[in-house]
């Protein structure tokens, strides 16, 4: 990622994407909204909603809702990037962490991760904007 005052620019779309999709997950609280535009160098530039328009930009059409359908193909780019985003770098390292035994057996027994991260974020006691909240409210919260 190289960054250009107020833009952060990438040679590939799909990265672009990834960062737009963190970014605007990070600021959802403060309400800023970012998108990806065309860059200047025939690449793409992600950039916060006042400065595509301070610029006379319309953010490409480009953002899915998630990344729920990520494919293996896109996958395995992330894999091999040499600087690849903090966020990709946390969600694989941890993944990569785990004996191999214990991902298949998850993936055999369908064990629902995404139970045992709401369960785990339940106990901490916060909101989805990470807001204390208590932990009898945090457990209707992600409990539900």
């Amino acid at each position: 990622m190289q960054k250009d005052n107020y833009l952060d620019l990438f040679d590939k779309e799909q990265k672009a994407v990834d960062h737009c999709l963190w970014l605007n997950f990070k600021y959802r609280i403060a309400g800023i909204r970012f998108g990806v535009i065309n860059g200047p160098d025939n690449n793409f530039a992600v950039c916060e909603e006042a400065t595509a328009q301070e610029m006379e930009m319309n953010f490409l059409d480009i953002l899915p809702k998630n990344h729920s359908q990520l494919s293996y193909r896109q996958l395995d780019v992330i894999r091999q990037d040499k600087e690849p985003l903090p966020f990709w770098e946390s969600i694989i390292g941890m993944i990569s962490g785990i004996d191999g035994e214990i991902l298949r057996f998850i993936l055999e027994q369908k064990i629902p991760i995404d139970k045992i991260i709401r369960h785990e974020l339940a106990l901490r006691g916060f909101d989805k904007n990470h807001r204390w909240c208590g932990f009898d409210r945090s457990r209707e919260i992600w409990l539900e």
